[in-house]
């Protein structure tokens, strides 16, 4: 028997047929007692301003575009975003200000995120986390870390082809998607390319097709509130991407 403390515990990622069937075991893992504890007291006990929200509590699904030539990979889902709404980078301030770049970008119809069901739709974009569970004070362990990556690593496979930009947001994000796709076989530089914001990496897939992850700074309170990362910056990292997927 497997020990579930192991980071080879059973994950069903890998077979999932379908982006909709990857969504559907995703919400249902429970393969890290921390991470479920943490996600499930945040939902019971709530915030006092979303006392009346029903919070989600579970693994938050990547979301957007099925055929999307931008793939963005952020960090886990936040406490009270969405941990609380379901649905990637909606219900907080980090995510007000990635959709409103997107918006502007025209990627986005609509500038805010507030819930699943707000009407929010992106065009040739997918958003995703290397982890998908809210984890406490925002720092998942590396167990958990490699515990979860077989679900971003199934996400990239089935969205395939179609991918001809990974934007990373922050240095986790860049990480986790470097080691995930040489684990997957891609022609990854070594050593390892380093994160900076507006720094550019060429990536070869495994059927020889050239993809180009960009870095950008996480758009976390912290990084908006002291202007290390600002609208404008935001814009021209969407840009390029933007650039990069039409040629």
């Amino acid at each position: 028997m497997l020990d579930p403390d192991s980071a080879d515990y059973p994950s069903s990622a890998g077979g999932a047929p379908t982006l909709d069937d990857l969504d559907t075991s995703l919400v249902g893992c429970r393969a890290c007692p921390r991470l479920v504890a943490w996600r499930e007291s945040v939902a019971t006990e709530k915030r006092a301003a979303f006392r009346d929200d029903e919070y989600w509590g579970r693994p938050v699904p990547g979301f957007g575009d099925p055929d999307a030539p931008i793939v963005i990979v952020g960090l886990a889902p936040a406490a009270h975003g969405a941990n609380r709404t379901g649905r990637v980078f909606t219900g907080d301030r980090s995510g007000d200000f990635l959709f409103a770049g997107l918006y502007r970008a025209g990627l986005a119809n609509q500038p805010t995120s507030v819930s699943r069901g707000d009407g929010l739709e992106l065009s040739g974009v997918r958003i995703s986390a290397p982890v998908r569970c809210a984890p406490p004070a925002n720092k998942p362990t590396p167990l958990e870390r490699r515990r979860c990556a077989p679900w971003l690593a199934r996400e990239l496979q089935l969205l395939g082809p179609s991918i001809l930009v990974l934007l990373a947001l922050g240095a986790f994000g860049w990480n986790a998607l470097l080691a995930s796709l040489t684990e997957m076989g891609w022609g990854v530089p070594r050593p390892a390319p380093g994160f900076a914001h507006g720094a550019e990496v060429g990536l070869v897939t495994p059927d020889g097709r050239t993809v180009t992850l960009i870095g950008c700074f996480h758009v976390s309170q912290q990084n908006t509130f002291t202007g290390k990362l600002t609208p404008q910056m935001l814009d021209h990292v969407l840009d390029r991407a933007f650039r990069l997927s039409q040629l």
